[in-house]
């Protein structure tokens, strides 16, 4: 595979990684000091720079994401479906009762099948 065919999206994983910084409540200070990951390097990346691997793998590592659901690859088949994911994700919350699951499930798939790209 050529590296015209494969590409890291660094916005979605920084997205992410802004994700889990929101939900665990810490700064992105907090951040650089548990991965040692410069600021100026999660400055750039909040800019849409691709992070060093060093410091991609310290930051999937503090998030527990993995990096490789962030590549872009020609014919690659995203699995499981996205809202099922995120769905599955939010079931798995401790931090959430059943009901508040219930309500953020019905929020979520209405605004999924209203701003997906294919919604009629």
């Amino acid at each position: 595979m050529s590296d015209s065919e494969k590409k890291f999206n660094a916005e979605g994983f920084y997205a992410a990684l802004a994700h889990t910084v929101e939900s665990r409540g810490v700064t992105w200070r907090q951040v650089s000091k548990d991965t040692a990951v410069s600021a100026t390097t999660l400055t750039r990346m909040a800019q849409g720079r691709s992070p060093d691997a060093a410091s991609q793998a310290a930051l999937a590592a503090w998030a527990n994401l993995n990096p490789a659901d962030f590549v872009d690859r020609p014919g690659r088949k995203t699995v499981p479906e996205p809202l099922a994911a995120a769905l599955t994700l939010l079931r798995a919350d401790p931090k959430l009762k059943p009901a508040a699951v219930v309500a953020l499930e019905a929020v979520i798939r209405a605004t999924y099948k209203q701003l997906r790209k294919d919604a009629k």
